[in-house]
């Protein structure tokens, strides 16, 4: 097993972190790391999604969505062809800190028997992608909240 855990501190409330972490369609125009997803934000349901962590190829799979409460997790199960083999769950957590601030937790736990195989990619380029992620949701939703003020 194999867990990449990365956090920032968001200065928005957690319904527009949500709102921005499941608007699926706009993915390309800010998120540098999962690029693309196309599906439903429902359980049980499957996702197509598209990542690209720094410096590597696009990869694309199709996970399942495990959980889903809205302004405050969600969650996903890929597998890499068949389940055992690289298996990844990965979880967004939102946590309301004040009205305006929320602390947004962005993890995976790999497991299977080719993780041994990959785990020095992963505590890079897949680390360094979510910290990129993280920091442009931050950026998007603090830049969403001062426009929703004005």
């Amino acid at each position: 097993m194999k867990e990449i855990y990365t956090e920032i501190e968001i200065q928005a409330p957690d319904d527009q972190v949500w709102k921005i972490l499941t608007d699926f369609d706009n993915f390309p125009t800010w998120n540098p790391f999962i690029r693309r997803v196309s599906g439903e934000v429902r359980e049980g349901y499957h996702l197509e999604v598209q990542i690209q962590p720094p410096g590597k190829n696009e990869i694309t799979f199709k996970p399942k969505v495990l959980r889903v409460m809205p302004n405050r997790e969600l969650r996903w199960l890929g597998h890499f062809i068949i389940p055992g083999l690289f298996d990844g769950e990965h979880i967004f957590l939102i946590q309301s800190l004040t009205i305006n601030r929320t602390h947004f937790i962005q993890r995976e736990i790999f497991r299977g028997i080719l993780v041994p195989l990959f785990t020095r990619q992963l505590e890079t380029n897949t680390c360094q992608g979510f910290a990129e992620m993280n920091r442009a949701l931050k950026m998007r939703s603090e830049q969403s909240e001062s426009t929703e003020k004005v």
